[in-house]
């Protein structure tokens, strides 16, 4: 890491013992088919559409996109959720996601299968601490990831997709300004390298991605040498340097359309795998590793949290009206500033962001 970079000293990575189990869902048919029959009654009974993400179930992401639904990253669902004309969203994904809907959707009612599904990355930046830092360092403009709650988004002067980062990073150097970067440690590594930018980062990860090892994938790639490896920059900057392609979730998904190979290693949570095969039905998929120097299976390249989403809850949601998003007006204004400041720095350079699964 430059001198220019400073990763905050204490570590907010979670430990072990702070990441739940990964419980899979198991239906038998019948089952299955009667929960899928009485959520698609009920998102009609209760003026309601399904946004889920990516790394959420197949089963899932199929019934989302059956029912009229979304199926993408967090900000484009809440981008969709702006666009339908359901009063109700229902959010299958992390507490995050559903917040973001709701900062974008203050009219509309939110909710989520399981307001215990997490994210490691918001987890790993507690509000308060994470306030009080900034304070310690009132000269330097405060960027934060999607990935993070609406809280610390409300203290933020900017709020970036993996896709715009480097693009509104360059921008903000070219006004001298020096930076404070938050959650993710190894995705601003990623930014601060690739632009030399002066960046305090904020020392949290995500579990999947942080668990992916260099000498495991290498080990892999000799194996297949005719695959190409597509790496999420949410991965560790040793993982990075062996891709052939750095990028969002949606730049991963167009590289394992768009590439004439037929075999790739992904870095990423394998839940992407299924919008994947879909637009690549004929193309071989391999989880990039967790094993090598160091390694520990802790999240064991699926995101716990988004496990809990089930259709079992997402039906119980549904009927009871459960699991609502309630977010302090205020706090909701706040968030929605640097978001808006986010889209209005996309529209004058003719990016997309909301729209184009950019995160």
């Amino acid at each position: 890491m430059s001198a220019t970079a400073e990763l905050v000293m204490k570590d907010h990575r979670l430990a072990p013992g702070q990441v739940p189990p990964t419980v899979i869902e198991m239906l038998e048919t019948a089952e299955k088919a009667a929960l899928v029959a009485r959520i698609e009654r009920l998102l009609v009974e209760r003026d309601a559409v399904l946004v889920a993400h990516y790394y959420t179930s197949p089963e899932l992401q199929e019934l989302a996109e059956a029912t009229g639904g979304y199926v993408s990253d967090s900000l484009d669902m809440a981008r969709f959720g702006t666009e339908c004309k359901s009063s109700t969203l229902v959010v299958a994904g992390v507490r995050f996601m559903g917040e973001t809907a709701k900062i974008l959707n203050p009219e509309k009612r939110v909710l989520m299968p399981d307001l215990h599904a997490e994210c490691s990355l918001d987890l790993g930046c507690p509000a308060d601490e994470f306030a009080a830092f900034c304070d310690q360092h009132p000269d330097r403009t405060v960027v934060v990831y999607a990935n993070t709650s609406a809280a610390v988004k409300a203290r933020s002067d900017w709020v970036v997709t993996s896709g715009i980062a480097l693009d509104l990073v360059r921008h903000l150097a070219e006004r001298g300004e020096k930076l404070i970067w938050a959650p993710d440690r190894h995705l601003g590594a990623y930014v601060q390298r690739e632009t030399g930018v002066d960046m305090l980062l904020w020392s949290a990860a995500c579990v999947v991605h942080d668990a992916f090892k260099a000498d495991g994938l290498r080990k892999l790639r000799a194996h297949h040498p005719d695959a190409k490896v597509l790496v999420h920059p949410e991965s560790p900057l040793d993982v990075i340097a062996l891709a052939d392609v750095v990028g969002s979730t949606t730049a991963l998904v167009e590289a394992a359309r768009k590439l004439p190979a037929k075999k790739f290693i992904v870095a990423t949570d394998n839940g992407l795998f299924h919008k994947m095969q879909q637009v690549a039905p004929d193309k071989i998929f391999l989880e990039a590793p967790i094993a090598g120097k160091g390694a520990t299976c802790v999240s064991c390249a699926h995101c716990p949290w988004m496990a809990m989403n089930r259709l079992r809850t997402l039906a119980r949601v549904l009927e009871t009206g459960a699991n609502e998003i309630v977010i302090d007006e205020a706090v909701r204004e706040r968030a929605a500033q640097p978001i808006r400041r986010l889209l209005e720095f996309a529209k004058r350079r003719k990016q997309v962001v909301l729209g184009n699964n950019d995160a």
